[in-house]
């Protein structure tokens, strides 16, 4: 995966004022958008949208610290006006073209990526490999920020919300693997954007000719393969430390990429306070 994100580096760095059809890029670097989108955002911290953005501008500020023609510029990098690729440099660069004319800067450059696999053997992941034919994930839904780092209040709020009966009558509920009560993650954006919204479902699973209650959501889950993360510790931290380990550690070392799906998390034992759990982590994977 390294050796893709290096080649799709260098193919965004001879492109740059062309527009990108990631989408027909990736299945020559021998992957698929969505996983190539995924791994990128994990790696890079940020999504590939905004490193290109960062790229196109901080390579049309040495035009626009030459004597071209500013209209020539934007039109070049795609702008139909000085004025809108005025405020696309600015909101990138934190200054304007004119400005950075006269007094040459002070400007927010984007270096060129490159990525490297450090290879440092002192992390063991706890990983297991499972097919599974198709289910549903039922229960409350909501759409909900994506959040990186520590606890999303917007989705403790919405399991707070729920009567302790409404958990009662999921666990009932639920006849197949996973079991127990279980956070689900769907309609990710594929950039993994930090604010962009998310579909949260705290439900259980049931098998796929399971009627579904009227007063519940419901996500369709085919058949397929999915990546097992077994973990302990701080809760928040553990699975989160978790999710990074699989882009830094497990993806690059292992004949698997992530596939269009939800990420479950299914809580195994936990402290009565939740400061500590047991969790595991499943995301959907294919073949690479």
């Amino acid at each position: 995966m390294i050796a893709e994100l290096n080649r799709l580096i260098e193919f965004v760095e001879g492109h740059l004022t062309e527009d990108l059809d990631v989408a027909r890029l990736a299945p020559g670097l021998g992957t698929t958008e969505y996983h190539l989108r995924r791994m990128f955002s994990s790696l890079a911290g940020m999504p590939l949208s905004e490193y290109i953005r960062r790229r196109r501008m901080t390579v049309a500020a040495a035009d626009v610290l030459g004597h071209g023609d500013l209209l020539g510029i934007a039109v070049r990098f795609g702008y139909g006006s000085t004025e809108a690729f005025a405020r696309a440099f600015r909101s990138v660069l934190g200054v304007g073209p004119g400005e950075v004319r006269r007094h040459g800067g002070p400007l927010r450059t984007q270096p060129h990526l490159r990525f490297r696999l450090t290879v440092e053997g002192n992390t063991t992941m706890d990983t297991r490999i499972a097919d599974r034919t198709a289910f549903r994930l039922v229960g409350h839904s909501a759409r909900v920020p994506l959040i990186h780092e520590g606890v999303n209040p917007h989705i403790q709020a919405r399991i707070a919300s729920l009567p302790v009966a409404e958990h009662s009558r999921l666990k009932h509920l639920n006849n197949t693997d996973p079991t127990g009560l279980l956070r689900v993650g769907a309609d990710v954006d594929p950039d993994y954007t930090e604010g962009s919204e998310l579909t949260y479902l705290h439900g259980v699973a049931i098998e796929e000719s399971t009627p579904v209650p009227e007063d519940f959501d419901a996500i369709e889950v085919p058949a397929g393969t999915w990546a097992v993360f077994h973990t302990e510790g701080d809760h928040s931290a553990a699975l989160q430390s978790a999710w990074a380990a699989t882009a830094t550690d497990w993806f690059p070392s292992n004949p698997w990429r992530l596939r269009p799906g939800p990420s479950i998390v299914a809580v195994l034992d936990h402290a009565a306070d939740f400061s500590t759990a047991t969790c595991e982590l499943r995301l959907p994977v294919e073949r690479a």
